[in-house]
Order: C-alpha cells, then sequence, then structure tokens
C-alpha cells in the first residue's frame, strides 16, 4: 500500500530546515541545488515545493510570522496590566533569544540581495507587517498603528543590538522601562489593557 504523504506538513517540515540552513549559510550563498543537497531531496522535490528561493524564503517568512503570533500568544496570555504584559514580553524574548538572532540574521542577508523599493512592493513582507502591527496593537490594547510600529521597531532593535554584540542590552529591564514610558504616554491604559482573547480574536478576524 502506498505511504500517503501530508504535504503540508511535510512543506512545513523542509522550511525548518531551510531556517537552519539559512542561520549557518545565508541566504545569498547557496543555490536551490545545495538546498535539496542539505534536506536530502532532488531539486525535482524542492522545485515541486518551491518555485523558486525566493518564493521558498517567502514561504518561510510566513510559516515564521504564524508560529510567532501564536509562541507570543501562549507565552503572554495572562498579563492583565500594561507593566505584567512588558514584563512578560521581556520574559518572552530572552527565552527566545538565539531564535530570534538568528531569524534577524537571516533577514538582513536576505535584504542586501533585494532591491529595497522591491520590498516593499511584496505582498507576503506587506502581509506579515500588517499582521505583527494587528498584534501589537491588541496586545497593546491601542487603535494606533504608528505606536504599534514604535514598540515594534524597538523591539526589533533591542534584538540588532544584541545581534552586534552588545551584552549590556537587558530584555527584560528594557521592556520595563518602555511600560513604564507607555503607561505616561497612555494614561487610559494605565490599569488594565486587552486580554489575550482580545488579541486572538483581532488575530482571527
Amino acid at each position: 500500500m502506498p505511504k500517503i504523504v501530508d504535504h503540508e506538513q511535510y512543506r512545513k517540515e523542509l522550511l525548518d530546515k531551510c531556517f537552519d540552513l539559512f542561520a549557518q549559510k545565508g541566504y545569498g550563498s547557496i543555490t536551490m541545488r545545495q538546498i535539496a543537497e542539505w534536506l536530502g531531496v532532488s531539486t525535482g522535490t524542492l522545485y515541486h515545493y518551491f518555485s523558486s528561493k525566493q518564493a521558498l524564503f517567502e514561504q518561510l517568512a510566513q510559516e515564521i510570522c504564524e508560529q510567532d503570533l501564536s509562541t507570543a500568544l501562549a507565552e503572554l496570555e495572562g498579563a492583565q496590566t500594561l507593566q505584567e504584559s512588558m514584563a512578560a514580553l521581556g520574559r518572552y524574548l530572552v527565552k527566545n533569544e538565539d531564535y530570534f538572532i538568528k531569524w534577524t540574521y537571516i533577514w538582513i542577508d536576505f535584504c542586501q540581495h533585494k532591491d529595497s523599493k522591491e520590498m516593499l512592493k511584496n505582498s507576503v513582507f506587506k502581509r506579515n507587517n500588517q499582521r505583527y502591527q494587528e498584534a501589537a496593537c491588541n496586545f497593546l490594547g491601542i487603535q494606533d498603528p504608528v505606536l504599534a510600529s514604535f514598540v515594534l521597531s524597538f523591539v526589533n532593535g533591542l534584538i540588532l543590538e544584541k545581534l552586534w554584540g552588545d551584552e549590556t542590552i537587558d530584555f527584560i529591564e528594557q521592556c520595563a522601562l518602555l511600560g513604564k514610558i507607555l503607561t505616561v504616554y497612555l494614561p487610559q491604559h494605565r490599569s488594565k489593557i486587552k486580554t489575550t482573547t482580545g488579541l486572538i480574536s483581532g488575530l482571527e478576524s
């Protein structure tokens, strides 16, 4: 009896392995043939799931976006106040520091080989950015995309500093400080923010 293959699950497994490859070698220095060799599959199989190296990377970025949001929901669940939420965010960053540094390195390497205008027009990346922004809005209990973008940029900046080797960066301290700043900036949210239930409903809509 022929083996039944779950193609969607198999595609995700290939993407997961590609993450480690890109983290080790970088996006620009490897070919589809080398990726296939790393995965232990034929180039025909690889092209069956991904039409090009960029298409593979786009699917990887989309998969990571979904995983990030799902993992963050679980990690940040239960926080009621803004300060509690930012403390939980700090712990989440500490717990997943290696992963975020690797992904940031991969992303920077990818961007070095692409035109900035092309990046801005890419529908996959635009959709992912919107998803992260919506999650940040719901996490903070706000409807201000500019502030949500600021918080995301703040977090990305911390990760970049870690990537550059700045050992003085402390995720928990920095997130706690941001929480104090936001508490002053958003007095209407001093006591409570939207719960994780609100975040889930916002992401599912």
